[in-house]
């Protein structure tokens, strides 16, 4: 440990944390020759932060030649007795590391920093690091130390203590506790050589050379080898990211239910985008599942199909128009009704204030029908230029999509960007003012995001309405492997409000109707069992038919690792107390490496 006058240095001169997100000094205090389990303690964050170390002795596990992120990790052969304190700390040099390799015995000098990746408004935890270095290579041909066994036995069935029991939520200043916390053991573990065997694949290989897998085989399984999320409790903690640091193109293309054989081994690390990461120096045999991507079975005569399906940014420019196009017909059976998410108007993100989006769909149905499709007739409403979120200059909005021999449409002039369907009484039914027309626009919920698209159907003389929708993303909420525990989920706030949006204009059409078919659905951005569910489910308006499905099969996205449900379908009680819907969430890209979208769609077959 520091001295006591080192320590006062270190506390009088710490510095705020940095554009670069790097916890360093104004004028580093000197340490005296330190050991790597005294730099990392046996807490988130070194007591050595901001002081000069010297001759910290090691040996290199692994060297890191590509990315921001340049350096080599070492390890103390002679580990002390303390669980919590780490032996391994990666060395940034920024640069490509020269005349180092694995296996020196080395001796480095440099500042103890507390890198966070993302930046201290991400909220991620910190990664002791030793910046600035200057190091000598005592030695070649060294003993790697040996890798530590990462496995169902070793890792806790908890994720992390409660946040309230530190300052400010965050758990950097709680002393680690690896046998009893998911959270402590990986971070105890931080930087030093370790292993895992015969894994099983939970998220399929990303184009970033990334993968993820579980060391806990029954945690949460389905029986397609996924681990699902099903709550807020249940982080899943057998879960860990895989990189290499191999050549890219040696990376294996992996899907769900694939495993990797063998051993996978290397230093454990901590980033941005997936918190405690295994680089793998060696990386074990990867052994196909077989998975194969599911379809549904076509719907009857009288049954109405209505399906959602987040396409992914579709534009004219994409190579995917086939595929999705078998996908609907091949794998939906054609359903007579498809809300599509993300559709991209006519020039992708070219951002010259195009706003029109009827070559797009064009394109896919032309595509649908020479997968041997029905020519599918179509409704939306072109959105306000940069008004909806999205990818800038894309406009993506929701449009539907109906079989025209199986279903007609209502149509009711007057929709536009900016003018809000309303619900009216006619012939003694409820009716929307505007079809197809968008719920609400001009709310501060759907500022900056897609706005919901109402459309009236017939199918068999039975009025159906349709609200496709797709909420505000999760994008910049705390990672489940955040210091604040629990993690913040800032996005919320919109996506309630916008539930409370789409709940009352349901309730509107119920309360005119008792009886009325209401079916909303889309891109929801967000749980079965989240409070956004709640407050579109709302006292009996509506109810969320994924929730038909035993719970390890509602799914439509995989996130590192979790498989959860962002897509959904809900009902009102008319549809639900008849009995007769089945709900289907059809897998066949959010599993697979070659996916066309990230997301899987979702159908309902239901008589109305």
């Amino acid at each position: 440990m520091p001295s006591k006058s080192s320590a006062r240095l270190a506390a009088l001169t710490v510095a705020a944390v940095c554009a670069t997100s790097t916890i360093t000094l104004t004028s580093p205090a000197h340490a005296e020759s330190v050991r790597i389990h005294d730099i990392q303690g046996d807490t988130r964050m070194s007591p050595y932060t901001g002081q000069q170390v010297t001759d910290v002795a090691g040996i290199v596990t692994g060297v890191r030649t590509y990315g921001s992120s340049r350096g080599f990790w070492i390890q103390d052969p002679e580990p002390d007795a303390d669980p919590a304190t780490s032996e391994g700390v990666f060395v940034h040099t920024g640069s490509t590391p020269q005349g180092v390799a694995v296996g020196d015995a080395v001796e480095v000098s440099g500042t103890v920093s507390e890198y966070v990746p993302g930046g201290t408004s991400s909220g991620n935890q910190a990664l002791t690091e030793i910046t600035r270095p200057a190091f000598t290579v005592v030695s070649g041909g060294n003993p790697v130390p040996a890798a530590t066994r990462i496995d169902a036995g070793s890792v806790p069935a908890a994720y992390t203590p409660a946040g309230d029991r530190a300052a400010n939520g965050s758990v950097n200043s709680l002393p680690l506790r690896p046998d009893r916390y998911a959270l402590d053991f990986y971070e105890s573990l931080e930087g030093m050589n370790v292993q895992v065997s015969d894994t099983r694949v939970v998220g399929a290989t990303a184009p970033y050379t990334e993968l993820w897998v579980t060391v806990k085989p029954r945690e949460n399984r389905n029986h397609r080898g996924g681990t699902v999320y099903g709550s807020y409790e249940a982080q899943n903690t057998g879960r860990l990211q895989i990189q290499s640091l191999g050549r890219a193109a040696d990376f294996p293309d992996a899907n769900v239910g694939d495993t990797l054989a063998g051993t996978t081994t290397g230093p454990l690390d901590f980033n941005q985008f997936g918190g405690y990461t295994l680089v793998a120096s060696e990386l074990g045999t990867l052994e196909s599942g077989n998975l194969r991507r599911e379809s549904t079975r076509a719907q009857r005569s009288g049954e109405l199909a209505v399906a959602t399906y987040n396409v992914e940014n579709l534009d004219p420019s994409d190579g995917t128009f086939a595929a999705h196009a078998e996908a609907i017909v091949g794998n939906l059976k054609s359903p007579d009704i498809v809300s599509l998410e993300e559709i991209q108007d006519n020039n992708g993100a070219t951002d010259d204030g195009t706003v029109a989006a009827d070559r797009t769909v064009a394109a896919l149905i032309d595509a649908i029908v020479a997968a041997g499709g029905p020519r599918y007739d179509w409704r939306g409403i072109d959105p306000a230029d940069k008004a909806d979120g999205g990818e800038p200059g894309g406009n993506i909005r929701q449009v539907f999509l109906f079989d025209p021999e199986r279903v007609s449409f209502t149509d009711r002039a007057g929709g536009d960007a900016a003018t809000a369907t309303g619900v009216t009484k006619v012939r003694g039914r409820a009716a929307l003012t505007v079809s197809p027309g968008r719920v609400a626009p001009g709310s501060e919920a759907f500022e900056n995001s897609r706005k919901p698209l109402a459309g009236e159907f017939v199918f068999r003389g039975r009025t159906v309405v349709v609200v496709a929708n797709h909420f505000a993303s999760k994008g910049g909420d705390q990672a489940l492997t955040s210091q604040y525990q629990p993690p913040s989920r800032g996005s919320e706030t919109q996506r309630h409000l916008q539930a409370k949006e789409v709940h009352d204009f349901t309730a509107k059409i119920l309360a005119v109707q008792k009886n009325a078919a209401v079916v909303v659905l889309g891109d929801v951005n967000d749980f079965e069992f989240s409070t956004t569910t709640k407050i579109l489910e709302g006292r009996g308006t509506l109810w969320s038919a994924v929730k038909s499905l035993p719970r390890s099969e509602r799914y439509s996205y995989v996130y590192q690792g979790n498989s959860q449900a962002l897509d959904q379908i809900l009902i009102s009680p008319s549809i639900r107390r008849g009995g007769t819907f089945t709900y289907d969430s059809v897998h066949l890209n959010a599993e697979f490496h070659d996916q066309i979208s990230d997301h899987d769609p979702q159908v309902l077959r239901f008589r109305p």
